[in-house]
């Protein structure tokens, strides 16, 4: 067996966060064909019991829970993951740009994100989004660009030892412009750590913005989003009903499907190369 085909064999655990990210991206996109009823309509009565007409109940005001919770899955995974490529596509760009420019450059990025840092994140979102209102393109920016401080400083710290190595010095002297360097020399070597953090962000990103669809400032009625049904049914609580525990079992299973599958990118990455030689 080869060294590479070792390495990046899935263990169970990997397998099993594969296999449900993959179920929720299928029904994602499926989710007009898949849904069993109109996930706007009401159907029935306030919070009925699950049945053969509603596997999983009603929620508030009568709508099938099921076919809120599949359509729920393109706004919830769609917003979190524009959220998060705009995050690193922002702190990745400005990060590599504050390691190789001039000590200016650095010493003004890296004060404005100290600054950013310093409120905290979900007063300042909710100040953003206050004034702004909560369309999904105010939520993907204000989530996209707070994160981006984050990602923004591992990029720099990675990119600050990749940039004293002698190869990039060679492309200076080559006349290799900044750009390129960033692209060609910094970009490959820094990729490992950088995906695994996409998956950690990814995770913050998808449960933040639930966070604020459930204290009422995030995807707003009546369209369906995880975070919101569980704020919306959660008086159910009160009368030891099970609405409000479907969307928050939704949410707590991309978690740790996302998380299980870092864990195995990081743990194939951080082996020696010598552990996996031919056999």
């Amino acid at each position: 067996m080869t060294r590479s085909k070792h390495k990046y064999r899935l263990t169970p655990s990997a397998a099993l966060g594969f296999g449900i990210i993959a179920i929720y991206l299928l029904v994602a996109l499926f989710a007009p064909w898949l849904t069993p009823h109109d996930p706007l309509a009401s159907l029935g009565g306030a919070w009925q019991a699950p049945s053969r007409a509603f596997p999983m109940g009603t929620d508030s005001v009568g709508r099938d829970m099921l076919s809120r919770i599949i359509f729920g899955a393109r706004l919830t995974l769609g917003l979190s993951l524009a959220s998060t490529v705009l995050s690193f596509v922002t702190g990745i760009s400005t990060g590599f740009l504050a390691a190789v420019s001039n000590r200016w450059v650095d010493g003004a990025l890296s004060r404005w994100v100290d600054i950013m840092l310093s409120i905290p994140q979900l007063i300042f979102a909710l100040i953003i989004i206050s004034v702004f209102g909560s369309s999904t393109a105010v939520l993907i920016t204000t989530v996209g660009l707070l994160d981006s401080t984050k990602v923004f400083r591992l990029a720099r710290s990675l990119a600050k030892d990749i940039a004293a190595m002698e190869f990039v010095e060679v492309a200076r002297l080559r006349g290799e412009g900044l750009w390129w360097i960033m692209r060609r020399e910094i970009l490959p070597i820094a990729s490992p750590p950088l995906i695994s953090e996409f998956g950690l962000r990814y995770c913050f990103n998808f449960l933040f913005i639930a966070g604020l669809s459930f204290l009422g400032l995030g995807v707003q009625p009546p369209l369906a989003d995880w975070g919101g049904m569980v704020r919306s049914n959660a008086g159910a609580i009160s009368f030891g009903l099970a609405a409000p525990f479907f969307p928050a079992l939704a949410l707590a299973l991309m978690t740790i499907a996302v998380n299980l599958v870092v864990d195995w990118f990081l743990a194939i990455h951080a082996r020696p190369s010598g552990a996996s030689a031919e056999m």
